[in-house]
């Protein structure tokens, strides 16, 4: 009874899957500050900087529902 209030929620797998995440989110946000056109209405600021953030929030997601083998 003990041990099972000392287990934590998540298991490394998924701290190091939601890490890739925040990395890939700052990345998207980044590329949308280095686009070069007036009010970021360029590629960069309007396709693919979102496209990046919104893979690195199902990065996320999916960072959160995978299960860890080692935390069982």
């Amino acid at each position: 009874m003990e041990e099972n209030k000392n287990r934590l929620a998540f298991g490394k797998k998924n701290y190091t899957v939601m890490l890739v995440g925040l990395l890939v989110l700052a990345v998207g946000f980044i590329i949308m500050t280095l686009d070069k056109e007036a009010y970021g209405l360029g590629f960069m600021g309007i396709t693919l900087g979102p496209i990046v953030v919104l893979a690195g929030f199902i990065i996320e997601l999916f960072a959160i529902l995978v299960k860890d083998k080692t935390n069982e």
